[in-house]
């Protein structure tokens, strides 16, 4: 069970620190008395394999009642802090969830939260007492703080976790202890710590810090937990707090990168600053290898194949001059040892190194489906493998290189235009902070290129000399027909730009397949 690498760090480090929010912090010792009582409570009100939402920001309550969801052998449903409560509540009613943990910033929603979603029998608010909500500590204080008797075998759902929607509605993804073991394992065999871990929670906790954070629990890691992105509140906890491990998002990295004095701080301690969830540009991740040291590590999943498909170690950043080397920056790595990675074209042949298709992969990381969805189910799983949606190709070495999502890839006058290869360009120009290429309607070209721009803060770049660069790089067919700037790209709760969002503005009452 999950639940056991946490127990492993509690038995071997019971008087460290486990969890840090703002002054307030826990160690082994108590969060394993805590867990003990919230499982024992949820056994009791809930039952046995009931169905438990989680919604919060991260936070110390949060991360205890997650582990305490995970020590009663219930269904973990992990709802984003920031997407609509319409959206979070159709998720709870869909996943059937019995009982909610929620955060007193989402006091307001409560009662929203029952009316649209009826199967919640009760909910239990992680901080403080509510109307109609007892606080954690008060609704689990009555119960014992004695072991757990509660085992699940390896292919029984761990999680109901939600593909996020960004095609309409989600779907629930069936994340077995089994999955989850596999990902874990791989994580330590990729990233093993030398010495207890201080590990940086500043991305979602529900997502893939939380998937770095249960395994380095095992090794008695101390987890910093961040409420959000604040890149002066991280560079002043990297050095304050000697920080080993973080995980962020291309698009926070870009945001530290720009900060004025991040050039003058102490980053030593960082073991791994681990990068994932979208494409980083690859000037900007050399830029990162100067500023933060040979301590880079990528790694490619999704939720139905979880953080580690593949895996680019901080040794093959390492990459010197010689042009062999120096492209693979541009890759997501490598298979990792528990997991197959193949390119396959549409009537499921493999294809050769070089050739284009989709992504696909096969093993224990792989989910046992989507929830009530059988017939998505059979589809991801065609041909024996799971179905990515990201096209890319395999080079001699191995490396993966993604091409882009196939919804993402543009048809302009009969020719396919890859997003991601004109964002590279896009992204290598100084006074790029971030930027999203999309199709939009026209009635020549069907759909034509175009770019949107965050700026860096202060920085300047006009358009026609950001589509002069892509002209030169890229030829006419694939530089942007057009070019805007925003003054931020919306993004999702993990740090990912929304291309759906920017698309809406430019394909109001227009169809397009996405």
């Amino acid at each position: 069970m999950i639940i056991d690498w946490f127990d492993a760090g509690a038995k071997r480090f019971s008087d460290l620190t486990c969890i840090v929010d703002g002054g307030r912090q826990l160690s082994y010792r108590e969060v394993l008395a805590m867990t003990r009582r919230i499982a024992h409570a949820i056994l009791a009100t809930a039952g046995e394999r009931a169905k438990i939402g989680l919604y919060s920001p991260n936070c110390v309550p949060a991360l205890v009642a997650a582990l305490g969801i995970f020590r009663s052998g219930a269904v973990y449903v992990p709802l984003n802090a920031r997407d609509a409560v319409e959206d979070n509540a159709w998720f709870l009613d869909f996943a059937e969830c019995e009982l909610l943990f929620v955060h007193s910033c989402f006091a307001a929603h409560v009662t929203r939260l029952r009316e649209l979603a009826p199967p919640l029998r009760q909910i239990v608010c992680l901080d403080r007492d509510l109307p109609g909500a007892a606080s954690l500590e008060q609704w689990s204080a009555a119960y014992p703080a004695a072991p757990v008797a509660v085992r699940r075998g390896s292919d029984e759902v761990a999680i109901i976790k939600s593909t996020g929607g960004t095609t309409g509605r989600p779907k629930g993804v069936l994340q077995t202890h089994r999955v989850l073991e596999t990902m874990y394992r791989t994580i330590e065999e990729c990233m093993p710590p030398r010495k207890p871990p201080v590990h940086l929670v500043v991305a979602p906790f529900t997502h893939a810090a939380g998937a770095i954070a249960y395994p380095l629990m095992a090794h008695g890691a101390r987890h910093i937990l961040f409420d959000r992105a604040d890149p002066q509140r991280i560079l002043d906890a990297i050095e304050r707090d000697r920080v080993t491990y973080l995980f962020l998002p291309p698009t926070v990295i870009y945001r530290l990168l720009a900060h004025s004095d991040v050039r003058q701080r102490d980053l030593s301690s960082l073991e791994y600053f681990v990068y994932a969830a979208a494409p980083m540009s690859v000037e900007k991740l050399r830029e990162a290898l100067e500023v933060f040291g040979p301590v880079m590590a990528q790694c490619f999943g999704k939720a139905e194949a979880p953080m580690v498909c593949t895996f680019l170690s901080r040794e093959e950043h390492l990459v010197g001059d010689d042009p062999r080397t120096v492209r693979r920056l541009a890759s997501a790595g490598r298979r990792t040892a528990h997991t197959d990675v193949a390119v396959m074209d549409d009537e499921g042949r493999l294809l050769a190194p070089g050739e284009r298709g989709e992504v696909v992969v096969r093993g224990d990381l792989v989910m046992a489906g989507y929830y009530k969805n059988p017939a998505a189910s059979d589809e991801a799983g065609k041909y024996g493998w799971h179905h990515t949606g990201d096209i890319g190709f395999l080079d001699e070495d191995g490396y993966l290189y993604i091409v882009d999502r196939k919804r993402d890839m543009i048809i302009s006058g009969g020719f396919n235009v890859y997003p991601s290869e004109i964002e590279q360009v896009l992204w290598s120009h100084a006074a790029v902070q971030d930027c999203a290429v999309i199709g939009v309607p026209d009635d020549d070209w069907g759909e034509a290129v175009k770019a949107v721009i965050e700026l860096k803060p202060g920085m300047r770049a006009s358009e026609a000399e950001l589509m002069a660069l892509c002209r030169e790089r890229l030829g006419g067919v694939k530089a942007p027909k057009s070019i805007e700037f925003w003054d931020e790209l919306p993004r999702s709760s993990v740090g990912k730009v929304l291309k759906r969002d920017i698309r809406a503005r430019f394909w109001a009452g227009r169809e397009r397949m996405v």
